[in-house]
């Protein structure tokens, strides 16, 4: 019987900033989020390392002593990659690649190399690829000397490999080509889009890795990729969903995230072009995680920045299996009650009921209070549907119940 390998994974530290805009706790946050994509790229984070700065070193963008703690510790543990939390302008990556002689990346350059190994199809790739020599074309100068030194792993994949002596001529001519490209493939799923007839539109959006794809296989009984990494999803599938007798058309489209960068937003403007189109928006979130609520701010400034803000919507908190609220000892008198320690119960009670019916909580991998889920919206389907084509108004009544 053959041994399975057993997965090797890069050593990394991350390095972060504390300043006016985000304090400690907020970092510790990033950092957590930084550590789950270099997770999801294949690393492994051996240490983290934070600085308080108010003004990033235009040099090194932290200060020299946290820089010499840093070299001394990535000579001393073989760390592969050093990456950082913000997004490093090319003068201070080359510095700090001479610096530290290893790989030097980003949050953004991470997030790139994430989206490179998750693009499947063509159209993915080419997004991906695009957004890529856009982002590396202010930094061909260090970078080319850098790839001579380091092979394979964590921000080595793309056009960085097999482009090594490419100028920045080249470079451009190759974003003008990928731009054409993605200009034909664009009007091609506008067309297919076209084709789909007059059925009610219905997209799934949300943060990153809060349950979309799961949601997606249990309502269409499809079987979409998910997994418990960032960014599992990068091509939107569409497919039609019939609750009742009723049929609609449910995309799953791209997770989001804080520091989108926006080579990505740019490039898969074709993809969100699933969201802009849509009837009605299924915002799905992951309700167990502690600070789903800055996640929420994060998907509806993306759907600001595409238009797409005001848009019907139905806010939906998955994951209620895994909620946990921070439990406070009684004999504690010290800590203060903050929303980290409320129940569902509590929740419902804030600003969420507001939204009556606009706010459901289910679990998509239990199929928790699927039942109520597909009630509302069908109800939502249905009064978009008889709007369009008021002579069907018999033919699906108007509670689910009555089938």
């Amino acid at each position: 019987m053959l041994e399975k390998k057993s997965i090797e994974y890069e050593k990394a530290v991350l390095i972060g900033v504390i300043n006016r805009e985000q304090n400690e706790e907020k970092v510790t946050e990033y950092l957590d989020e930084l550590e789950f994509l270099t997770y999801t790229a294949g690393g492994e984070v051996s240490k983290r390392f934070v600085q308080r700065i108010d003004t990033p070193n235009p040099k090194t963008f932290i200060g020299s002593g946290k820089m010499q703690e840093v070299e001394a510790y990535v000579k001393e543990n073989e760390i592969g990659s050093v990456i950082f939390d913000d997004e490093l302008t090319p003068v201070q990556q080359r510095n700090i690649e001479k610096q530290l002689r290893c790989k030097i990346l980003d949050r953004t350059g991470l997030i790139l190399d994430i989206f490179a190994q998750r693009a499947k199809t063509s159209y993915a790739r080419t997004q991906v690829e695009l957004a890529q020599y856009e982002y590396l074309l202010p930094r061909l100068t260090g970078l080319w000397t850098h790839l001579e030194r380091q092979r394979g792993g964590i921000g080595m994949r793309g056009p960085g490999e097999t482009e090594i002596e490419t100028d920045r001529r080249i470079v451009r001519d190759r974003i003008a080509l990928l731009k054409k490209k993605l200009t034909k493939i664009d009007r091609q799923m506008e067309t297919q889009r076209g084709n789909r007839g007059s059925l009610v539109r219905v997209a799934l959006v949300g943060y990153t890795n809060v349950g979309k794809s799961t949601l997606m296989n249990v309502i269409s009984k499809s079987k979409v990729f998910a997994e418990n990494k960032l960014f599992a999803t990068l091509d939107t599938t569409v497919r039609k969903v019939v609750i009742g007798n009723l049929p609609f058309l449910l995309s799953d489209t791209v997770g989001f995230i804080r520091k989108l960068p926006t080579q990505l937003v740019e490039s898969f403007k074709g993809t969100l072009d699933e969201v802009r189109e849509a009837d009605l928006l299924l915002h799905v979130v992951d309700i167990s995680h502690p600070n789903f609520e800055e996640h929420i701010d994060s998907v509806n400034q993306v759907l600001l920045e595409i238009g797409s803000d005001d848009k019907e919507t139905i806010m939906v908190f998955n994951k209620i299996d895994l909620y946990q609220p921070e439990v406070i000892a009684e004999d504690d008198l010290t800590t203060e009650k903050t929303s980290r320690h409320m129940s569902l119960d509590e929740w419902e009670k804030t600003w969420m009921r507001r939204m009556g019916d606009h706010a459901l909580f289910i679990s998509a991998l239990n199929k928790e209070n699927l039942d109520e889920f597909k009630k509302r919206v069908y109800r939502a389907v249905r009064d978009i549907h008889v709007t369009r084509f008021p002579y069907n108004n018999f033919l699906y009544p108007e509670n689910l119940d009555a089938y």
